[in-house]
């Protein structure tokens, strides 16, 4: 009976233009297999007509679906299968929706990743959207290298950007995001000068994470742009280049490819008054039993009330005395025996049997410190149940101080 005029009671004439098909139908097999189909049929505003037009829906589409529904066989491939996954959701058809998604998810690739987003989003499809997103977090370089990412729309771009999880440099993920402004620009039809590239990003612009780069790479790239304002551009030099460091209009918090929430491990117990500064760094050195990506510190502040501190972070391979991470900032602390957060650039991997050393090298006034340290931490992932353990050990040489048992550097922030 599939596409056969025999006993057929409904014909259905599908697309536009000189791509229309005319498709002959039964209606009881279409309601006996679609909700929308059945309405359409035999609801209270039934229609009578035996020729219905559907110039909205694909013809292949459109035969898949019948194809499906009276056989139960699934006949899709790369180039109908969205069209196919909008058909079996306008005519209610979940199961062959689920092929669509199957098939979508089985020949999902980096290369892809934005353009089935997209779709994903369109349709609704909440599951494909989550492993869309998940490939573009392992392999963000491919996916924004990819032709697809300039044909996103902006909502789903801007859904990218707002990711803690992406694994790319920032001013790599601004060059991408420069060039879809460029191909935005030609869609609209506007010249693609810096002000219509700026029009065009809109909110786009204020979720690039600028404080992460280098102060060469931001006078590289984005400083000369034009996308950003002149008083964004100064405010930006500032930033990179005072202690204390002026607030900035753009969020500094890492991208972690990891996945998982953020953590931390305190390695006190008590805390006391007072720590001096006298341009030493301080130091601890530490090892972990599963693998970790730090992030940042937390440090203690000023007993004196609301202070600003400068301040230098690392983290150093021990044994080769390679650092592996740093970065100039500073905090303001209000003055509590709080912990107060200072961040690295991008997050930095630990592995187990590997001794590294955490320092900080601050420039402020007296401040807390800690005592009654811990030599081994442990932290429980809520997720998987399983234990990260911390081992810290004390920095021989000039560390200010700082040991196991008493100083600085108490908090430790990273994804597991």
């Amino acid at each position: 009976m599939f596409n056969n005029e025999l006993l057929s009671d409904v014909h259905f004439v599908v697309g536009k233009g000189r791509q229309t098909q005319r498709f002959p139908a039964h209606r009881f097999v279409l309601a006996v297999g679609s909700a929308v189909f059945d309405a359409m049929f035999n609801g209270g505003m039934a229609t009578t007509s035996g020729e219905i037009e559907l110039p909205d829906v694909e013809p292949a589409a459109f035969l898949a679906l019948l194809k499906f529904l009276y056989s139960d066989e699934v006949q899709i491939g790369p180039e109908t299968v969205m069209t196919t996954l909008y058909t079996a959701k306008k005519y209610a058809v979940p199961a062959l929706e689920t092929h669509c998604v199957e098939f979508l998810t089985k020949h999902l690739r980096a290369d892809n990743a934005f353009m089935l987003l997209t779709q994903a989003r369109l349709f609704d499809e909440p599951q494909l959207a989550s492993l869309c997103l998940d490939t573009i977090d392992k392999s963000t370089v491919d996916a924004i290298s990819a032709e697809g990412f300039t044909d996103v729309d902006l909502d789903t771009l801007c859904v990218v950007l707002e990711r803690d999880t992406l694994s790319i440099r920032e001013i790599r993920l601004f060059t991408g995001v420069v060039r879809w402004a460029e191909a935005e620009c030609q869609r609209r039809q506007l010249p693609g000068t810096s002000a219509n590239k700026q029009k065009v990003l809109d909110k786009a612009v204020s979720l690039i994470r600028f404080p992460l780069m280098t102060i060469e790479e931001f006078a590289a790239g984005p400083a000369q742009s034009g996308i950003l304002s002149d008083r964004e551009v100064v405010n930006l030099f500032l930033h990179f280049t005072l202690n204390p460091k002026p607030r900035v209009e753009y969020i500094d918090r890492p991208r972690c490819s990891l996945k998982g929430k953020e953590c931390s491990i305190n390695r006190f117990q008590q805390v006391e008054s007072r720590w001096g500064y006298s341009g030493t760094s301080d130091r601890i050195r530490f090892s972990v039993t599963r693998i970790v990506s730090i992030v940042g510190f937390g440090l203690y502040g000023s007993i004196h009330g609301p202070t600003d501190y400068q301040v230098n972070i690392q983290i150093i391979e021990s044994e080769t005395n390679t650092t592996l991470g740093q970065n100039d900032t500073g905090f303001c602390c209000d003055g509590s025996a709080s912990t107060f957060r200072v961040m690295f650039k991008e997050p930095i991997e630990i592995v187990p049997c590997v001794i590294y050393t955490a320092c900080a090298t601050l420039k402020g006034p007296d401040s807390h410190y800690g005592t009654k340290g811990l030599r081994r931490v442990p932290h429980e992932s809520a997720a998987t149940g399983m234990s990260t353990y911390f081992v810290f050990f004390s920095a021989p040489g000039n560390n200010n101080g700082t040991s196991i048992e008493d100083g600085q550097i108490p908090e430790i922030i990273f994804y597991t």
